[in-house]
């Protein structure tokens, strides 16, 4: 899921933004005053994108973004003379005073192309060591002595089960594994 974050220095500021957001249908996560607070969110989140100060209670917002994984995007609200400065770096920029349209479509706009990349991301399949594809054929294995499967049916077995227990395929294979 993609989470939005609002961070400002002065918390009235966070909240109004957060509610012009809200009020346009954007979901926010939370309205921050410092970026720890946001480093904190992050960590527990897939992806997202953080809508910031210029300069916030405990840092820059460069130093914020050196700390956001790769997968936020940041959205920088400042003024015209910090303006030129800010568009230099990966991220996007509104020049103080903003228009409520533009950061929301701004926002909008930035969702999708996070959205995009997320779904680009799990789409890429999955490359599996050496050692996980061999404990993923033993577990096929045992499921065929043991039950009778033939592979493709083992294989579904582990697929099923994978996805039952909310693990990944080869800590499912260690299952099989420990049982037989």
């Amino acid at each position: 899921m993609i989470s939005v974050i609002v961070v400002f220095p002065k918390l009235e500021e966070a909240k109004s933004i957060k509610n012009l957001l809200v009020r346009n249908g954007i979901d926010v996560m939370a309205a921050c005053t410092t970026a720890a607070q946001v480093i904190n969110l992050t960590d527990d989140l897939d992806c997202g994108i953080v809508v910031s100060g210029y300069k916030l209670v405990d840092m820059m917002y460069s130093e914020l973004l050196e700390y956001l994984p790769d997968t936020f995007d940041m959205l920088l609200v400042a003024s015209k003379r910090y303006y030129s400065e800010c568009s230099s770096n990966d991220i996007v920029c509104l020049s103080m005073p903003i228009k409520a349209a533009d950061l929301v479509n701004h926002v909008r706009l930035m969702y999708e192309k996070v959205y995009y990349q997320m779904k680009k991301r799990r789409s890429k399949p999955i490359i599996r060591s050496e050692e996980e594809k061999q404990v993923i054929s033993h577990a096929k294995l045992m499921l065929i002595r043991q039950k009778g499967m033939t592979e493709e049916e083992a294989h579904k077995y582990l697929q099923k089960k994978s996805m039952d227990n909310g693990t990944n395929l080869v800590e499912t294979a260690h299952m099989v594994l420990d049982v037989f």
